[in-house]
């Protein structure tokens, strides 16, 4: 079998796409491996993705002929390999767990990227207890006067390493709207979310003085709107009465950890499609 190639499309809804694209990859001896759609009813969009073997058919070959097609329906469109590991940034700050667990689920094979940088506005010490073997680290320290000159070398970084992701594991700063911009539609971050939702130090602390019976977490593409991106994924976890402050943490932490994973996962394999201010998960 060839390397097997994802397609993914979203264009305004029309009888015929599904059958179209089907057609057009079994005449060049395409085996569709998975596929999946969505109609939007609410804004007439269509979305798709298709996991397939190309056959003897090259990917530059189907890439060439799929652009018309794609003219006809005023598609955006990707064509992918599907198990090439994407570059990816990460960004973290004194929490590690999420950094930790991300670089543990590549270790094992589990995640399809290649880490090619770390950058932090704390010392390499601050994270001193993670094994981050030969993944360049950075240490970038930010200031109010310094941020515009800070995200700047987080650019620079980015673009060396061809970084097609950047993932905040926990990286404690907001960034400007000129950076959510820059990084728009590759940039996954990791909150918590309770109801009610707590701001500023120590939510979980204020969740344990509030009494709440639910804590989670949201990845969510980063925009100009702080922590209002388009979600990705989130989960939840009941808590009780005799949950401790720190059992609170310790379940935060965990939650945290596995929600952003799974975010990052779906990304990876081309699964989440852009829909406005939402997005079309195409789960596998």
């Amino acid at each position: 079998m060839a390397d097997p190639l994802v397609l993914t499309l979203s264009c305004a809804d029309r009888p015929g796409i599904t059958a179209r694209v089907t057609s057009f990859l079994f005449e060049r001896g395409g085996n569709i491996l998975e596929a999946q759609q969505f109609n939007d009813r609410l804004s007439d969009a269509f979305f798709m993705r298709v996991e397939f073997d190309p056959g003897s058919t090259t990917r530059d070959t189907i890439r060439s002929e799929f652009a018309a097609l794609a003219g006809e329906f005023a598609m955006d469109w990707k064509l992918a390999l599907r198990d090439r590991p994407r570059r990816v940034l990460i960004m973290v700050s004194k929490f590690d767990h999420c950094l930790a667990d991300l670089l543990y689920r590549w270790r094992i094979g589990e995640l399809a990227m290649e880490p090619m940088a770390i950058v932090s506005n704390h010392p390499r010490e601050a994270i001193g207890h993670t094994d981050l073997g030969d993944i360049p680290f950075h240490h970038l320290p930010v200031t109010r006067d310094t941020k515009a000159v800070q995200e700047a070398q987080v650019r620079a970084i980015a673009a060396d390493a061809d970084a097609e992701l950047v993932v905040l594991a926990r990286y404690m700063q907001i960034l400007s709207d000129e950076q959510a911009a820059h990084f728009a539609g590759r940039c996954i971050n990791i909150h918590h979310s309770f109801l009610p939702g707590f701001k500023g130090a120590k939510p979980y602390h204020q969740a344990y003085e509030r009494g709440v019976k639910m804590i989670g977490a949201s990845a969510h593409y980063v925009t100009a709107d702080l922590d209002e991106g388009p979600i990705i994924h989130q989960d939840a976890e009941s808590i009780g009465h005799a949950d401790t402050p720190d059992a609170l943490v310790r379940k935060g932490r965990d939650i945290e950890s596995r929600v952003l994973a799974e975010a990052v996962r779906l990304h990876l394999e081309e699964r989440v499609l852009l829909n406005g201010q939402r997005t079309v998960v195409f789960r596998g």
